[in-house]
């Protein structure tokens, strides 16, 4: 064990892309664990305050339940990839919420944040989740991951509550109802590594990058009992600073977006395979094209890639919406013609592929799945495909 750890570690002398002989199909989800608008009584307060909400998808974000939890899970456990295997989606958590009681009675002056591992903030209510989450790791359906410790970049929210106006009233507004933020009608309050109107690119220096990633993988192993082994940065900023706390951090795979058409997974220099999500499965946003979907799947299979797709955890909230309902019936659906038309389709997580380009196997219980692995020189060029 300790002779294959090292080889995990191992860095290469130059970055390395990786190409597969088997269709691999790979779920990836973010947003787990980070409350939006508490509930009923919480969208009403908000709308009392002059907020017109249920413009767009994400004004109803709020929690996800036990019950959507384990109606996912349910799914899951229905399908099996070639070699008996369920899928297994890779959830990418965040840490903590603001503490909006402490908040409260400080005025909202400042933020203070309770880590996901004490529970929710305030009068958030979610009897069973937390189990849910658990029984569903304990089935191999569920993976978790790291997404980050705030969502939203803290540094900046600091600022706008220092300068005062109209963006810090609409913060304290929002807190008042426990809502932490809706971003599409507040863009600037950017994301945890990154700050819109910030030097260098927007991103945080790397000595707050690390203290961040360090915070965040605690509270992440104070929850889980396991360091995070994968993460994706909200809103996909990361930078070099970014993947090299995560490495420090004992963080072995980085997830990126799908914009930039097809890219094929490679190894940094700090070690940290990098995997790009090639499908954007979001019924809560659009209406969907199996068709379409199984179209880039023969390109990534044509090109032994991953087909990669990612469905954000709003796709499963139900208590502002019934998001779940068409959801679980789409993703069956997609699934269901993914097996049905790849007959060696093999279901994997992010420790599945990180595992095969070190060790060239899918670990399958006491068996191994062969899997060969291609490797060459990576090059950041892409292939284009149209729009999912």
């Amino acid at each position: 064990m300790l002779h294959f750890l090292k080889n995990l570690r191992r860095k290469p002398n130059r970055p390395q892309s990786f190409s597969f002989s088997k269709p691999l199909v790979a779920l990836h989800s973010d947003d787990w664990g980070r409350v939006g608008v508490r509930d009923r009584e919480g969208f009403e307060l908000l709308r009392s305050r002059g907020l017109r909400l249920g413009e767009r998808p994400y004004d109803l974000y709020s929690l996800e339940t036990a019950e959507d939890v384990t109606a996912l899970s349910d799914l899951l456990l229905r399908h099996r990839d070639a070699v008996g295997r369920p899928p297994c989606l890779t959830m990418n958590f965040c840490t903590g919420n603001l503490d909006f009681s402490k908040m409260r009675a400080d005025g909202f002056r400042r933020t203070m944040f309770l880590p996901l591992s004490v529970g929710l903030p305030g009068s958030w209510s979610r009897p069973g989740l937390f189990d849910a989450y658990c029984g569903g790791i304990d089935k191999g359906v569920f993976q978790p991951a790291l997404h980050g410790a705030t969502h939203f970049c803290e540094a900046v929210v600091s600022q706008v509550l220092t300068k005062g106006g109209a963006r810090a009233e609409l913060l304290k507004t929002l807190w008042a109802a426990e809502t932490p933020y809706i971003f599409w009608r507040m863009p600037w309050i950017g994301y945890e590594y990154w700050s819109p109107g910030g030097h260098k690119g927007g991103f945080l220096s790397a000595e707050r990058q690390r203290d961040l990633v360090i915070q965040s993988c605690q509270q992440f192993k104070q929850f889980f009992g396991i360091q995070p082994l994968s993460a994706c940065a909200p809103g996909y900023r990361a930078n070099s600073n970014t993947h090299r706390a995560w490495a420090s951090a004992g963080i072995h795979v980085a997830v990126s977006g799908s914009g930039d058409g097809l890219k094929a997974p490679h190894m940094d220099e700090f070690g940290i395979l990098h995997v790009y999500r090639n499908v954007d499965f979001e019924p809560s946003e659009h209406e969907l094209d199996i068709e379409k979907y199984l179209e880039i799947a023969a390109l990534c299979y044509a090109r032994g890639l991953p087909l990669i797709i990612s469905i954000h955890s709003i796709n499963f909230h139900s208590t502002l919406k019934d998001f779940r309902s068409p959801s679980i019936i789409a993703l069956d659906r997609l699934l269901t013609a993914l097996e049905s038309k790849y007959s060696e389709l093999l279901y994997v997580n992010d420790e599945d592929l990180y595992r095969m380009v070190t060790a060239g196997v899918l670990a399958d219980g006491s068996a191994k799945v062969k899997v060969s692995v291609n490797q060459r020189a990576w090059s950041s060029g892409i292939a284009q495909i149209g729009s999912a």
